[in-house]
């Protein structure tokens, strides 16, 4: 997988009213969600995605992640991602690459470019959603959200220092749930879509508890890293 610093998105030259497209190289990684003023972690092995990182760090230092309709070499799309700004890039002796992505905004798929690189380029929508920093949560919300994690945490039998998660502000705390848990692509990608932060710790709190209680559903062979 992918990084590298940020710089300017190469530019794509389309005016449409209301919209804010862009070219944008892309990700496709199940599971891997990325939200805006969240980090993401990635080692970069394919030959196809080290030139990608390579291309970032000479260009636009940004990467778009976006998660595969199914399994394959070329695979469908979702319509909704977000673009990640490298923040941090670690070469290995055998060319591969360890990054972080730092979430600048989501996006919406407009259509994927015909381009020559070995990875695939997609022109996006960077103007789709309000990726403002959100207000916090009600603290009955935050209650909530916390009493959960608790809860789904000890059913997968996870060592968590839930001190240092009580100091996480809201943001983060939705956020690192959403990337981490082992929820199915399609509830991530609901997560990811979701408009609100408020909208998206009710989600959260509801895809934990139906994990926990569902059958076979905290032996799950996954675990929250």
């Amino acid at each position: 997988m992918g990084a590298g610093s940020a710089a300017p998105f190469v530019g794509f030259a389309l005016h449409v009213m209301g919209s804010r497209p862009a070219r944008v190289p892309i990700f496709p990684l199940a599971g891997a969600i990325l939200f805006p003023r969240a980090q993401l972690p990635l080692h970069v092995f394919e030959e196809r995605y080290r030139a990608m990182v390579e291309d970032a760090l000479a260009g636009s230092g940004r990467i778009a992640m976006i998660q595969p309709l199914e399994e394959g070499e070329n695979p469908g799309l979702y319509k909704v991602g977000c673009v990640g700004e490298l923040v941090g890039v670690e070469e290995l002796e055998d060319g591969r690459y360890n990054i972080m992505l730092m979430g600048s905004n989501r996006f919406r798929l407009i259509a994927e470019a015909d381009v020559g690189t070995a990875y695939r380029q997609a022109d996006v929508d960077l103007a789709a959603f309000n990726d403002e920093e959100p207000p916090p949560l009600s603290i009955a919300q935050r209650a909530d959200v916390e009493r959960e994690a608790r809860r789904f945490g000890d059913a997968l039998g996870l060592a968590v220092d839930w001190e240092a998660v009580s100091r996480l502000d809201d943001e983060m705390l939705v956020n690192a749930i959403a990337q981490v848990a082992p929820f199915d692509i399609g509830a991530k990608q609901a997560l990811l879509e979701e408009a609100s932060l408020a909208g998206r710790a009710d989600l959260v709190v509801q895809l934990m508890q139906f994990q926990r209680l569902a059958p076979g559903g905290a032996d799950m062979g996954q675990t929250l890293q």
